[in-house]
């Protein structure tokens, strides 16, 4: 079992960037898909970018391609989504998620999850 711990989130203004961290505690992540979710007030939490275990298979939600990329380093046990020009519409609580299933953006299919960090975009 494998404990994920979100990091990185901020304010910022819009056409900003930020990078957030997913790091895994006591277990490694090499063995995990790891996706980035992200949840706004009042709204259903939403797949933004996955990438499978070794890192070949990425995939991202139509809204943030071009903009969002989702990385992985297994040495430092952590995944990276580098976010660039970001709107508001970005501003959500973003989770990261293991699965040692499938590299998808549905939600089912992850067991693992961490405590989310805050992104707020506003000018």
């Amino acid at each position: 079992q494998v404990k994920l711990v979100e990091s990185g989130g901020g304010l910022v203004q819009p056409g900003r960037s930020l990078r957030l961290s997913c790091a895994a505690v006591g277990s490694s992540l090499a063995h995990y898909n790891i996706a980035w979710f992200r949840q706004a007030p009042g709204k259903e939490r939403e797949g933004v970018a996955c990438i499978s275990s070794r890192g070949i298979i990425t995939n991202y939600a139509e809204s943030v391609k071009g903009r969002f990329t989702v990385s992985r380093d297994n040495d430092e046990n952590t995944v990276y989504l580098q976010m660039n020009d970001l709107k508001v519409d970005d501003t959500a609580l973003y989770y990261c998620a293991g699965s040692i299933f499938r590299t998808t953006l549905e939600e089912y299919e992850y067991s693992y999850w961490g405590q989310g960090t805050q992104v707020t975009v506003s000018s």
